[in-house]
């Protein structure tokens, strides 16, 4: 006797950490949403009523009790539906990572995660135990295995349910966004789904949370691992498959690598701003590239009229800047004002010489400029309510080539794990249909602007050599004896070695940003302050 059809939903939703009250809400206002399609089995992502990464309000037993209590009140309001969530939970005295199968207005099975990743920027050892663990649930003649996310990515767990003869695999997900990852988790699934015979349904969370993104882009495989379907990515998403899953061709939904980091760096920003509760975004915008993409991210994420941009010209700041940066915020529609800090500027060296012992200017003046600069634009941030957005990118802020103090001031970094090459892929991205950001300020040569003439390649090697040996010794940590065999100039490579080793204590103190790359810094590459260690 063939099986009923069974109406599946995925739904893919952003939750915010900690707000126990407002993700039950979000997850209730789902329910709504697939019940009026006629679905009877949803699925929700991994933690959706914590959000993820909770971090240590999992040591509170208040904050656990509180997700304990909303999975009940959910259970309650599940009647004609069946759902699949993740929560934390305490059992026998132990925190797990756990899925619960709702249905008939209570809880009817539990799974707690086996596989709990301790690497890069996971620490889920920290918070949960683990356990040998199985659930099947049962709905309209199916038999279907749940696993949550890491357990897709060894082979015995999706290799119990088969054992069990289950009819296919419900994956949970909380899986941050990097450049490429998204095909990897395509080829995990695939390779369960083909060699075991067994569909896949796969729903991931997606949104910004501190220094990660999500991406969503949930999927459906049918048994022989073909894609039968898929869920956008950067949004809010209710997919609704019919199982069992027919063949069909999915929808190419899905950016391209350089939109995809455009989309990240956007969501970050703006979800970092919203679940903050600040009022929008202000920025220093100095007439030079990475400020420009950070605007247009600004604008992107909380819209023009909440943005506010300050230039703030010395003497040294070049005509070419003065315009680039008046026409982009004409362009864009935002606040900008135009506050000279000359005479501040020096006022200040007026002040400072009596201690400085007739020692002659140097890198100190350039560092006064961008620190009154910072200084200025926190006093903007502080009285307006919106969160000023540091406008440094990772080639920087791997090199020191930037102010503690100065340009690294504000409370969030959107192009913090962006090399400057991607910068400028970004830039032309924005542009792609109208000139938004001037295309001179893309075609000049970078400069700080604070010193006559001053270049960025007069401290650096030129961005593309700086970029791909920066990406080799952060993502991959080649050695210098790699770097010197793959051709690398020795005068170079020693330079961003010892630029990258001695500036951990800025990157230390610089604002959280969307990690787009396998290796971002921060909470993804945990280096020491202090380190004699020395190629």
């Amino acid at each position: 006797m063939p099986h009923e059809t069974l109406r599946i939903g995925l739904a893919q939703v952003n939750p915010r950490v900690g707000d126990v009250v407002g993700n039950q809400r979000l997850i209730l206002d789902a329910m709504a949403r697939a019940r009026a399609q006629g679905v009877r089995l949803l699925l929700f992502p991994e933690l959706v009523i914590s959000g993820y990464p909770p971090e240590d309000l999992l040591l509170r037993p208040d904050f656990v009790s509180a997700c304990e209590q909303a999975v009940t009140e959910i259970a309650q309001q599940c009647e004609g539906m069946q759902v699949v969530l993740g929560h934390p939970q305490r059992l026998d005295g132990h925190l797990y990572n756990m899925a619960s199968w709702l249905a008939d207005g209570r809880i009817q099975g539990r799974y707690c995660k086996q596989q709990l990743p301790n690497y890069r920027v996971f620490d889920e050892k920290r918070w949960f135990d683990s356990r040998p663990d199985t659930l099947v649930v049962e709905c309209a003649g199916q038999r279907l295995g749940v696993l949550i996310c890491e357990d897709l990515w060894a082979p015995g767990p999706a290799r119990a349910y088969a054992a069990q003869g289950v009819d296919g695999l419900l994956v949970l997900n909380a899986s941050p966004f990097e450049s490429g990852k998204r095909e990897a988790r395509l080829q995990a699934a695939r390779a369960h789904a083909s060699a075991l015979g067994l569909p896949v349904v796969y729903v991931n969370l997606w949104g910004g949370q501190d220094d990660l993104v999500f991406d969503g882009a949930g999927f459906a495989l049918a048994a022989d691992g073909r894609l039968h379907s898929r869920q956008p990515a950067w949004r809010d998403d209710l997919r609704v498959l019919d199982w069992p899953l027919g063949m069909q061709p999915a929808s190419a939904d899905w950016p391209e690598a350089v939109e995809d980091v455009w989309q990240a760096v956007v969501t970050g920003t703006r979800d970092y701003i919203a679940k903050s509760g600040f009022s929008g975004a202000c920025l220093g915008l100095s007439g030079g590239i990475d400020s420009a993409v950070t605007l247009a991210v600004a604008v992107e994420a909380v819209g023009a009229e909440q943005v506010h941009a300050l230039m703030l010209p010395t003497g040294y700041t070049e005509d070419l800047s003065l315009q680039g940066a008046a026409q982009q915020a004409r362009t864009q529609g935002v606040r900008y004002d135009v506050l000279p800090i000359e005479e501040t500027f020096r006022g200040m060296e007026t002040r400072l010489q009596p201690v400085f012992d007739g020692r002659g200017p140097d890198v100190t003046e350039e560092n006064l400029q961008s620190r009154i600069r910072g200084t200025l634009l926190m006093a903007l941030s502080n009285k307006s309510g919106k969160l000023l957005l540091a406008t440094g990118n990772k080639s920087e802020l791997a090199t020191g080539y930037a102010t503690l103090y100065g340009d690294m001031n504000g409370g969030y970094a959107p192009l913090k794990d962006c090399y400057k090459t991607v910068v400028y892929q970004l830039a032309r991205w924005v542009n792609r249909e109208r000139e938004i950001i001037p295309w001179a300020v893309i075609e000049r040569p970078p400069s700080a602007e604070l010193a006559p003439g001053q270049r960025d390649s007069d401290s650096l090697p030129d961005y593309p050599v700086l970029d791909a040996l920066l990406q080799r010794l952060v993502e991959e940590d080649a050695s210098r004896a790699d770097l010197l065999a793959e051709g690398f100039d020795e005068a170079d490579v020693d330079r961003v070695i010892r630029l990258l080793l001695r500036n951990e204590y800025k990157r230390r103190q610089g604002a959280p940003g969307p990690k787009v790359t396998p290796r971002a810094f921060g909470r993804d590459r945990r280096y020491p302050i202090v380190s004699g260690w020395r190629p």
